[in-house]
């Protein structure tokens, strides 16, 4: 065994100050406690970071599509049927859905708001997973005619429930000899849809395919095709197919390219974070080395009468290297705990918070989500156990080497 009996007694006696050790017992709580709460706010800012991204991309793919399709120079798709047909022919592809889309003035009352009008039909709106779970609370059986859904945070700004009407105006209208007139049509509001993201629930309006081709003059055909695949590593391979089968008839993009602004300043704060955080635990750790010093210093004389008992020089390191490693290894393992536990229940713990200081924590109109998310990483997790038990390891070497070298005739004779 590495450690003995004897070092293991010793360094459990060392660990229990006694009072006029006092000082000593609070820097070595100081550095446990920094240790624990490093740990766990590393786990904690870890996790928000990886549930925020993961929240934002299930999202996204589930209200568009992996890749996007329009035609050049905003011209609609004539043969858009045979196009799905062909898309649907490629490997890996789940789900083809054509679509009308534009943005248009909403008027209600007095109320008026621009909004993304999507024309969709109900049988493809049903496909997307965050659409069907959004509009689980909807008849979908008025999907049709002249009906819409509104996303829920739209309609609480325009002061719309459901069964009112609303009045979508489009500039481009009919061409007259009097000039261009406003394109106007009333639509009855069949339900709301709540997706949990703030861009989409205050912004989009759908309405059935049929309908949004009727209003905008497009008979028979669609402005966009939104394709789904089974899985995101098989994008490349999908897109490079579609190129290669529609060519420079189309214009073919990725959510990787829509979207990259926003996951790659995502992806680069989440480093930063990494790095700044791990700081705490760097901190803490030199805790461990002041408390251990003063231990050293402290137990000078009894380290030379251990010494002239016949304790080695090994002994006395491995008996001081217990004590550091003891604060390093338990102050993990709570803060493991503690950052586990929290993010188990961090939505709950925000809405307490919130209900105390009476101030929204997590605003939905500055981070897309109506809820705090948080996803553990077993492998991120695991890494920054190992880093806050390798720091906490290091900065016992030096005190409990600098103890191995105590000279017990100098220590005893200033005693």
């Amino acid at each position: 065994m590495i450690f003995g009996k004897f070092e293991r007694m010793t360094a459990g006696r060392y660990l229990r100050a006694k009072r006029k050790e006092g000082f000593i017992s609070v820097i070595t709580a100081f550095a446990f406690t920094g240790i624990a709460l490093g740990v766990a706010t590393l786990i904690i800012v870890m996790s928000v970071m990886n549930g925020f991204r993961e929240e934002l991309l299930g999202r996204i793919l589930g209200m568009n599509g992996h890749i996007g399709i329009v035609a050049p120079n905003g011209y609609p798709f004539n043969n858009y049927k045979e196009a799905i047909k062909e898309i649907n022919e490629i490997s890996n592809v789940k789900t083809v859905v054509p679509m009308i889309e534009n943005q248009l003035l909403i008027t209600s009352g007095k109320s008026a708001e621009g909004a993304m009008v999507r024309g969709i039909t109900k049988e493809d709106l049903l496909k997307k997973r965050a659409m069907a779970e959004a509009v689980k609370n909807i008849d979908m059986k008025y999907f049709e005619g002249d009906s819409v859904i509104l996303g829920i945070r739209l309609a609480r700004k325009m002061g719309i429930t459901e069964g009112d009407k609303i009045t979508l105006l489009s500039p481009n209208g009919k061409v007259t000899a009097f000039g261009s007139v406003p394109r106007m049509k009333s639509y009855q509001v069949v339900g709301l849809f709540d997706s949990g993201m703030y861009e989409y629930d205050s912004n989009f309006v759908f309405m059935p395919l049929e309908a949004a081709q009727v209003y905008f003059g497009l008979k028979g055909v669609v402005t966009h095709i939104d394709v789904t695949i089974d899985d995101d590593k098989f994008l490349k391979s999908v897109k490079d197919s579609l190129e290669h089968s529609i060519g420079s008839n189309a214009y073919i993009y990725d959510w990787k390219q829509s979207n990259s602004a926003f996951f790659n300043a995502l992806e680069v704060e989440r480093n930063v974070m990494f790095i700044i955080l791990t700081l705490i635990i760097v901190v803490a750790a030199f805790n461990i080395i002041t408390g251990l010093i003063m231990l050293v210093k402290d137990k000078s004389r009894d380290v030379a009468v251990l010494r002239t008992m016949g304790a080695t020089k090994g002994m006395i390191m491995r008996i001081f290297f217990m004590d550091g490693a003891f604060i390093g290894v338990v102050g993990t393992l709570l803060g493991l705990v503690l950052g586990v536990l929290f993010c188990e229940n961090i939505e709950t713990i925000r809405q307490g918070l919130q209900a105390i200081l009476g101030r929204d924590l997590f605003s939905a109109e500055i981070y897309f989500l109506s809820k705090l998310p948080a996803k553990i990483d077993t492998t991120e997790v695991l890494s920054v156990v190992v880093i806050s038990i390798i720091l906490s390891f290091s900065a016992t070497l030096y005190p409990s080497w600098r103890a191995s070298k105590t000279d017990p005739v100098e220590a005893l004779r200033y005693e």
